[in-house]
């Protein structure tokens, strides 16, 4: 599950209920992080598990895995809250997201 969709629709869901931009964005992934967080945790379990009882190429994938599941965590919180605090700091961010 990708984590931008689901920060993506929850703050389609703050502008819905009239929210700011800001606030749209700051309670949208605060309401998105415990999904993203979940789905996250359950997928470096089951690659640890790959890890664990595999062999060869599939102690590989299991390792690509986790690496592609904590850069893209790390990428969708991170990054991606960036970029959208900054595109608000625009002047014509006050008239709204276009999500």
């Amino acid at each position: 599950m990708d984590a931008n969709v689901l920060i993506f629709e929850r703050v389609r869901e703050e502008i819905k209920l009239n929210k700011t931009p800001r606030s749209a964005v700051d309670e949208g992934f605060q309401h998105a992080m415990p999904a993203i967080i979940d789905a996250n945790v359950t997928t470096v379990i089951t690659a640890a598990f790959l890890y664990q009882f595999g062999t060869g190429p599939v102690q590989g994938f299991a390792v690509t895995l986790i690496i592609g599941i904590i850069a893209s965590l790390l990428t969708a919180v991170f990054v991606t809250k960036t970029l959208f605090l900054i595109w608000l700091q625009r002047p014509s961010a006050a008239e709204g997201l276009s999500i």
